[in-house]
């Protein structure tokens, strides 16, 4: 199942992921740092999407309430529920 969700908080505009059996396949952010953004999504591709929450949720960015791999976290729960 492909999902894009359009995250708040960040420089990043949009958050596309691809969840199979579970497992992230694939995560693109449009916009936001480029390495970052790169590094975070060929990190978590393999992984199980309960993992992935579980290790990048409620990641700050500064004083940031939040920060991409936050919103990814925030990106596949609601590919879950969808």
């Amino acid at each position: 199942m492909r999902y894009a969700y359009t995250p708040h908080g960040v420089c990043s505009r949009q958050i596309q992921v691809e969840v199979e059996d579970g497992i992230v396949k694939e995560a693109k952010f449009i916009g936001g740092c480029n390495g970052n953004t790169k590094g975070i999504c060929s990190l978590v591709q393999g992984m199980p999407v309960d993992e992935v929450i579980q290790r990048l949720e409620n990641i700050k960015c500064g004083s940031r309430p939040t920060s991409c791999p936050d919103q990814l976290a925030k990106a596949l729960k609601a590919a879950k529920e969808a």
